[in-house]
């Protein structure tokens, strides 16, 4: 029975683990970042990687670093076969990379060597894709770098966001892991180089990225609002105080307004000025100390004071 270390943290990765239980392979120990502080009332919570390996029985790791951690000379000395990561969420040392009889492996959310790095899935969408996938590579010590195993592509839809486009991309991953494993563990699928010329990256979200830029079109902006939902979510401003937007839709309709001009406004719709002429409505917003309200209910109640001619995103939050 093969012996196999799991690394990942979110739900992403759950299906991953759950999977590989399922079809025997023997999971002698999963790793996952340590519990954090989550949402307003910072409650500590486990990630969902380890509380599916508590369901299923299974030692559970949480190195702060893995790096010359306690945790990582137990991961060694467990002797596994193979390393799997998915959404690991640490850089991996190279001497635990070489340590399995058959190093380390990585299910990985883009089509390599598009968008290595820590927010594929965001940027897939953010980027206006028409489609992503998932690759299983060999991991080494340069990031998101190593041979490409296997690919599976999936279309993007209008509709898909950054929790959808995770849900759909866990389950090729499981899919296409289990499929591949036996003949990565046999020697009879070798990894193949991935073309240098194509690497693009996706670092992590920054703070800067959140914000609107009403210049771009209105499809710009659109791939940013689903590209950054439900996670970090994208926002503008107005009179000073943040509308954090969930929701927009590009219009067929054009306008000579500066970008960030509101051009319409009834009790139920808020057009705005894009970049090139185009617009697009608001359809779920946050107003600052406010929960998420669809346009009607905000427009209605604390957004009444809204009018034609006023612009988003020229102020300082508050």
């Amino acid at each position: 029975m093969t012996k196999i270390v799991f690394m990942g943290t979110p739900q992403f990765s759950v299906p991953i683990l759950e999977s590989l239980v399922e079809k025997g392979y023997e999971v002698v120990a999963v790793v996952t970042q340590p519990d954090r502080p989550v949402g307003r009332k910072k409650t500590i919570l486990p990630t969902p990687v380890k509380e599916a390996a508590l369901r299923l029985g299974l030692k559970v790791l949480q190195p702060e670093k893995i790096s010359q951690s306690p945790e990582m000379a137990e991961i060694i000395a467990l002797a596994p076969d193979l390393i799997v990561t998915a959404a690991f969420g640490q850089f991996l040392p190279e001497k635990l990379l070489q340590a399995p009889k058959h190093g380390a492996i990585n299910v990985h959310a883009s089509l390599l060597p598009k968008y290595r790095g820590g927010a594929p899935v965001h940027y897939s969408i953010m980027k206006g894709e028409k489609e992503t996938g998932v690759t299983i590579m060999e991991m080494i010590k340069k990031m998101d770098a190593g041979g490409i195993y296997a690919q599976r592509a999936i279309p993007i839809t209008k509709t898909d966001d950054v929790g959808i486009l995770f849900d759909k991309l866990s389950i090729v991953g499981e899919e296409l892991l289990i499929e591949t494993l036996p003949g990565i563990l046999s020697g009879e699928i070798t990894p193949t180089p991935q073309d240098e010329s194509l690497v693009t990256f996706s670092p992590n979200i920054t703070r800067e990225e959140e914000i609107i830029d009403w210049k771009k079109t209105a499809e710009e902006i659109d791939w940013q609002v689903r590209g950054m939902r439900p996670w970090p979510v994208a926002y503008t401003t107005y009179e000073g105080a943040r509308w954090k937007i969930s929701a927009v839709t590009p219009l067929e309709e054009t306008t000579t307004a500066t970008p960030g001009t509101i051009i319409f406004r009834d009790k139920k719709q808020l057009k705005i000025a894009c970049g090139q002429g185009t617009v697009l409505t608001i359809d779920q917003l946050q107003p600052a100390g406010k929960g998420l309200q669809e346009m009607s209910v905000f427009l209605n109640g604390s957004g009444q004071k809204v009018a034609v001619d006023q612009k988003v995103g020229d102020h300082e939050t508050k």
